[in-house]
């Protein structure tokens, strides 16, 4: 062993540590690798930045710019809406349902923003219908990581060991090439996990859960006379037909009527008050004939004008603190005065956890009253902006900036574009890269999403960490360090059979990969695992999928996967879970997948 390969081994020795311990974010760990390789000269500059130019980083960002245009657009919302059809089965028949979902949509779309969005969808069906959530999100975690594993673009693990390959000499791995493998490994964890729900907890739904979701808002709405909404039954509305809307209270000709059955007829002059997000708050105040509050108006030049989001106009939240001049109003009396000229638009109660629905409105009012911790959502230039500060006791909390509803037109547009990307990777027409890159490319054009929302919604943090670990495999390349540990381990691998020597390449990997990043374990991996093949003069695609479904299956510990991390961040799960439950997946999947690698040599 040389002092180079010595230094090496210290530097990476660390860079384990620093990564089971979660000692730094991510980034910081990659600065780490390039400095400190750098500092030591075993890769020079050039080779330190390389990681930046390299075409597994390049893609990874183009899929995820792609990601952030299907989610805007509610192309994942859409594909997943399905799931709410599902309520009425069984917990036993659910889960299988949800992952096989789950897996499909993970297999070409982020699989990080499949889960977000399935934790959503599943919070929803739990408060609403009594189902425990615990059954479902640590099953459709493994179900994304899963689905992410059976195509080229399902992950950018696939992509990093895709790439070390061609840059071993070996031949590109085609988009669906391994698909085959994946979709056994995807019936097996689900029968496996369908069967073990038993061990995971059994929490019921709490019924103040949505106290804390971000994204709804209480608002007031007045049919006009001009509404296509007048004559038609609540039920036939997009008020009952869409989930993320509740009808809460229903005032009209001064009597009031708490949850209006979906028989209700509407007529003019109704007001409802309603629970909604953001988007669908947006989409009621530019409905035609609905009335958001109270029917405000902008004079400019002596010409009165319907209020828009423009460029100019933004959506903000304003925190009510003790003492300030607007507690106690109502909302819908909160005038151009109070507020420097914004107009509300709905309220986000600081609801009382022992008694929620009492804070939201008095029984006997129809109009919702501003008090202490209450958010308002308003309307405002940029000018009434800085007025807004003035306000004695009412902080500036969040600006929501490029709201916008998604449309069907886009949302149609992107998931063409997206199978536009999978038919020409598929086919080899294009690299994965270049497809990528096009469909990139054509969503920035059409409009489906704005550099504006990329720049503050891509995960940085993935980037510069591939950035920062591909120099890594540079500088085992320039040491001999893979060709070292190759020798040693061929050593251990000289008259074994086929399968004990997958097995334990595929063993190995698997374990690292449950302590540190995925994408990690395949670029400290890949390069040995080829130079093994090589050495035993074998066929290096075997083992170079054994190092890319092992990295990918991070299913005994929460903090080998983000996904894994998100769905144990929630407080549902313990450590346990995901060693019994996933520890028994894992070993199966180790097995299985032993044999069927080693069966294609």
């Amino acid at each position: 062993m040389t002092t180079e390969i010595l230094l090496l081994f210290i530097i990476l020795g660390i860079v384990i540590v620093l990564f089971a311990l979660e000692v730094f974010p991510v980034d910081k760990i990659a600065f780490f690798i390039m400095v400190s390789l750098l500092v030591t000269n075993l890769i020079s500059p050039e080779e330190a930045i390389s990681g930046f130019s390299s075409p597994a980083t390049i893609t990874v960002l183009a899929l995820m710019i792609m990601a952030i245009g299907l989610e805007t657009n509610g192309v994942i919302d859409w594909l997943a809406n399905g799931l709410r059809k599902l309520r009425g089965l069984p917990v036993y028949l659910m889960v299988p349902a949800f992952m096989l979902i789950a897996g499909g949509i993970s297999a070409f779309i982020n699989t990080t923003a499949v889960v977000i969005v399935f934790i959503k969808i599943i919070n929803e069906l739990s408060v609403r219908y009594d189902i425990p959530a615990s059954k479902l999100l640590l099953p459709i975690s493994f179900a994304g990581i899963i689905g992410g594993s059976c195509t080229l673009m399902g992950t950018s693990t696939n992509l990093i060991v895709n790439a070390v390959a061609i840059d071993r000499g070996v031949e590109r791995f085609s988009f669906f090439e391994f698909t085959w493998y994946g979709v056994i490994f995807m019936a097996i964890t689900i029968v496996v996990v369908s069967l073990m729900i038993k061990f995971l907890p059994n929490k019921k739904p709490s019924h103040y859960t949505d106290v804390y979701d971000l994204d709804e808002f209480i608002t007031k709405i007045i049919i006009q006379e001009d509404s296509g909404f007048i004559g038609k039954n609540i039920g036939d509305t997009f008020f009952q037909n869409n989930p993320d809307v509740e009808v809460l209270r229903l005032k009209r000709e001064g009597k009031i009527k708490d949850k209006p059955g979906n028989n209700t007829s509407i007529r003019e002059a109704d007001e409802f008050l309603l629970r909604c997000n953001l988007e669908n708050l947006m989409k009621l105040k530019g409905t035609k004939g609905i009335s958001v509050i109270k029917d405000r108006k902008i004079t400019q030049n002596n010409v009165e004008k319907d209020t828009e989001l423009d460029e100019n106009v933004q959506v903000v939240e304003l925190l009510i603190l003790p003492n300030s001049p607007l507690v106690g109003k109502r909302l819908k009396n909160v005038g151009s005065y109070e507020l420097y000229g914004a107009i509300p638009l709905a309220i986000r109660k600081r609801r009382n956890l022992m008694n929620p629905r009492r804070r939201i409105f008095d029984k006997n009012r129809s109009q919702i009253e501003l008090r202490v911790g209450d958010r308002l959502l308003v309307e405002a230039t940029e000018s009434v902006m800085m007025e807004l500060q003035k306000i004695e006791n009412v902080t500036i909390l969040q600006e929501h900036r490029n709201i916008k509803v998604s449309n069907l037109k886009k949302r149609y547009l992107s998931l063409f574009i997206l199978l536009l990307v999978i038919v020409l990777s598929a086919f080899g027409i294009f690299p994965i890269l270049k497809s990528a890159l096009i469909g990139c490319f054509l969503m920035i054009y059409f409009k489906c999403i704005d550099l504006g929302k990329i720049y503050s919604r891509v995960n940085w943090q993935i980037i510069f960490l591939l950035a920062g670990m591909i120099p890594l495999g540079v500088a085992m390349s320039n040491t001999g360090a893979d060709q070292w540990l190759s020798i040693q381990l061929l050593e251990l691998f000289t008259e074994r059979t086929n399968t004990v020597v997958i097995g334990l390449l595929f063993l190995v990997t698997m374990i690292l990969s449950g302590f540190i990043s995925n994408n990690a374990t395949a670029i400290i991996i890949a390069p040995i695992a080829i130079t093994i093949a090589l050495a035993l003069k074998m066929d290096p695609k075997p083992f170079i999928l054994a190092v890319l479904f092992a990295a990918n299956f991070s299913f005994f510990t929460p903090v080998g996967y983000q996904t894994n991390t998100i769905i144990y961040g929630m407080g549902i799960y313990r450590f346990r879970h995901f060693f019994i439950v996933g520890g028994a997946v894992s070993l199966i999947l180790w097995i299985v997948g032993s044999m069927l690698l080693a069966g294609s040599i």
